[in-house]
């Protein structure tokens, strides 16, 4: 993997698209070329007499996300690194997918596409292979599919934000929403109690059995909870959106000394072990899962 990393980011400081980048977008994929196949040594196993790394996207966004918080690096550079580490490998299959059109729109809404263009293309050129040109059409295709759907360098607009929500549920109400669901995320000591004393004044709850209370009844309030990954947000926002909810995701951060100092502090820390278990599981929200996403960091 190293070897590979090493011939990704020669790669990638040869493309002219890349030395046409200013200063800060240079080091921000510069940054992702290193990080792209973090997940690797973790997912590769093998299968059927295969070696394979299912997966390896998707926990190499949480490493780098991770690994770029401890650093100390700026909440929305870390984000647009891990965004790039995540989607790195939709270009080479895009075309091939019936749910294409989805795909792209969905990566365009926290990932620069033109950037993950760049990023690919590096990726597919530090390698040794017999499909290099079908992998450089595949990112051709890729970025006209993104240009197609007015997604290329910047996220594909909606008229309005229940049209984006509706866009990427498979089933949401008919209607204008009832009410309102503010379901905060973020890792324990991070600050979500402080945030909600100062910015929300209603009923709070922190179990589904709750919050279906207020759901059936029409009544809006907040959810206090973790909800570190996307698929435990998932189902809390399936829930309000079969109860015709707007939808708020309120993420809530600390840098890292800060984070540690907050949970020693309370009356019972969380224990370091868990703490580290939820980091790995690390995913910011993004406006794919919700009406409407708040960041505090």
């Amino acid at each position: 993997m190293w070897i590979h990393t090493r011939m990704v980011i020669g790669e990638l400081i040869a493309l002219p698209a890349w030395r046409a980048l200013s200063v800060p977008e240079r080091e921000l994929l510069f940054c992702a070329a290193v990080l792209h196949d973090a997940g690797k040594p973790a997912t590769t196993r093998v299968e059927g007499g295969w070696i394979t790394s299912r997966g390896h996207s998707g926990k190499g966004a949480r490493m780098s996300r991770r690994i770029l918080w401890e650093m100390g690096f700026a909440p929305e550079l870390r984000e647009d690194i891990a965004a790039l580490v995540r989607y790195h490998q939709l270009p080479y299959y895009a075309a091939n997918r019936p749910d294409r059109q989805r795909l792209v729109i969905e990566t365009s809404q926290s990932a620069r596409t033109d950037h993950l263009a760049i990023l690919v293309e590096a990726d597919v050129r530090g390698r040794i292979c017999p499909d290099l040109a079908q992998l450089l059409a595949n990112i051709a295709i890729f970025g006209e599919l993104c240009r197609g759907e007015q997604c290329w360098g910047l996220p594909r607009a909606f008229p309005s934000d229940d049209d984006r929500f509706a866009f990427f549920r498979t089933a949401v109400y008919e209607g204008d929403p009832v009410l309102t669901m503010t379901l905060l995320s973020g890792l324990p000591a991070a600050g979500k109690d402080v945030w909600l004393s100062r910015h929300f004044d209603g009923p709070m709850v922190d179990s589904r059995e709750r919050a279906l209370e207020h759901l059936s009844a029409g009544r809006s309030f907040a959810w206090n909870g973790t909800n570190i990954g996307r698929d435990q947000r998932g189902q809390a926002v399936d829930l309000a959106a079969f109860h015709r909810a707007w939808v708020r995701i309120v993420w809530v951060e600390a840098p890292r000394t800060e984070l540690w100092k907050q949970n020693r502090l309370r009356d019972q820390p969380v224990p370091e072990l868990v703490m580290n278990a939820l980091l790995d599981c690390w995913e910011t929200p993004d406006l794919c899962e919700a009406h409407e996403v708040v960041k505090v960091w």
